[in-house]
């Protein structure tokens, strides 16, 4: 048998001529020198700051792609963005640079270690940098492409603003698994939704999903309803029913509004979720039920069990996972978004001649608070495609008010220019938990910019959030 080759001459050719794509992450000056340093190799190098602009080179991108993550163990907000890019791109072959100091945090450590093709130390050896870039790069071309799976239309929800591409990504992971969800949140946020996209996504799809409102039924039928009874149980049961829980085996129960289940059902529904068997109601006999359960409310559980109307041990076994769908007040960008989706939804409801929304309309929609969130929206919308007479939606159509009147019910191009401005800073400051330092980074301004834009607004800050961003507050 002849020997194999196993040193390449010089003259060889190479395995592939594909382009050679690097994608660069961090904002610190360390990108621009490793760019430097590859001036002249078969690189095309681009430069992301945050998770949202390297998903998005990722995604246009696609294979062959190498990436280099430069991480700074004290920015924890980094870290956090680092493993969301992975969850979302597990293809990407990632290189890690870091301070020496850097590799004593357990953190930085352990992402290296589970995630990472390798790591480079500074200051950078080039000769070694290139090599364990030029063997990531072969290791991507491994890698089957494939197209990126979080799709809102997949899930039945409308936006694409990074919080719920962020929400988009926990779905998707959820679903993979069996253990139960609590979806908390405002009402009119899309709990539900939210329930059956997971539901649809996950191993038991072609199971039933059946969803029941807690704070709906009357309570002397809860037991019933949730659990069945026997023939002659009591009066008036003529024959054997089973309960909701029961007929949902093999699929998913979608438990409503849990906080208002009385105390007695919850010890039923505590005693299931630990054998998963379930009684019914005039029986002897236990029966066995396959059923994942997810559960959601609108009020603080946590609240409920110091005044003691909700259990603790319910409440953890329910609590495994949690999912928070954002308020649409924090998803503004998404606005525009969804109030055309219901639009076009509503628009065969009745014979119109109303083709869509001023551009008033649409800024004040993003400058409102909407208590009421997504079912406050599609409200509005519908109300105000009967009420309006003419081509284009006002803001009196959907029952908004002007918070500047200009004359003859016009925007000036100042006033828009400025609506445009502060919804952007809000958007922005609600995205990075009003840490100002980044939303001066993702607006591409300073940080004394930022502040100065924040009190011309007068942009007060939410309870709790950056002290520093307070009406005729400066750095």
């Amino acid at each position: 048998m002849n020997k194999q080759k196993i040193f390449m001459n010089m003259e060889d050719e190479p395995i592939t001529t594909l382009p050679r794509k690097l994608l660069i992450m961090g904002c610190e000056s360390h990108g621009y020198d490793i760019a430097e340093a590859l001036e002249n190799a078969l690189w095309n190098v681009r430069h992301a700051r945050n998770q949202q602009e390297a998903s998005s080179i990722i995604e246009n991108d696609g294979r062959s792609l190498t990436a280099i993550a430069i991480i700074n163990n004290t920015d924890s907000r980094q870290l956090e963005d680092l493993q969301g890019l992975i969850d979302m791109h597990p293809e990407i072959a990632l290189l890690a640079v870091v301070d020496p100091s850097s590799l004593q945090v357990e953190r930085v450590r352990r992402l290296i270690h589970q995630y990472f093709f390798a790591f480079l130390t500074l200051p950078l050896d080039p000769i070694k940098a290139q090599h364990l870039l030029e063997a990531a790069w072969e290791m991507t071309l491994l890698s089957s492409p494939s197209p990126n799976p979080f799709r809102d239309e997949d899930l039945g929800m409308v936006g694409s603003s990074p919080v719920m591409q962020s929400l988009y990504r926990s779905i998707y992971r959820i679903a993979k698994v069996d253990a139960p969800v609590l979806v908390t949140g405002e009402s009119g946020t899309g709990k539900e939704l939210i329930a059956r996209a997971i539901h649809d996504q996950s191993p038991r799809r072609n199971g039933p999903f059946n969803a029941i409102n807690c704070g709906a039924l009357p309570p002397g039928l809860i037991q019933s309803e949730l659990f069945g009874h026997e023939k002659g149980a009591f009066t008036g049961a003529g024959q054997r029913k089973f309960g909701i829980i029961e007929s949902t085996s093999g699929g998913t129960l979608f438990l409503d509004e849990i906080g208002d289940l009385p105390l007695d059902m919850q010890v039923s529904l505590l005693r299931f979720l630990e054998n998963n068997h379930v009684f019914r109601l005039g029986s002897l006999k236990e029966v066995k039920v396959d059923v994942r359960v997810l559960a959601a409310t609108h009020v603080n559980l946590e609240a409920a069990i110091e005044h003691g109307t909700f259990r603790e041990d319910l409440y953890h076994r329910l609590n495994v996972l949690q999912l928070t769908p954002p308020p649409l007040r924090e998803r503004r960008e998404d606005i525009e978004e969804i109030a055309n989706f219901f639009f076009k939804k509503y628009r065969t409801e009745k014979a119109t001649k109303v083709k869509g929304f001023n551009q008033e309309s649409l800024l004040l929609m993003r400058q409102h608070s909407w208590p009421g969130n997504i079912r406050e929206l599609i409200n509005r919308v519908r109300r105000a495609m009967v009420m309006c007479d003419q081509r284009l939606i006002r803001p009196e159509d959907l029952g908004l008010e002007r918070r500047q009147s200009p004359s003859r019910g016009q925007v000036t191009l100042e006033q828009a220019r400025d609506l445009a401005e502060q919804s952007a800073i809000r958007a922005s400051l609600a995205r990075n938990k009003y840490q100002v330092q980044h939303s001066a980074c993702e607006l591409d301004v300073s940080r004394a910019t930022l502040y100065r834009l924040i009190e011309k607004h007068g942009i007060d800050r939410p309870l709790g959030k950056d002290p520093q961003i307070a009406r005729g507050t400066t750095p």
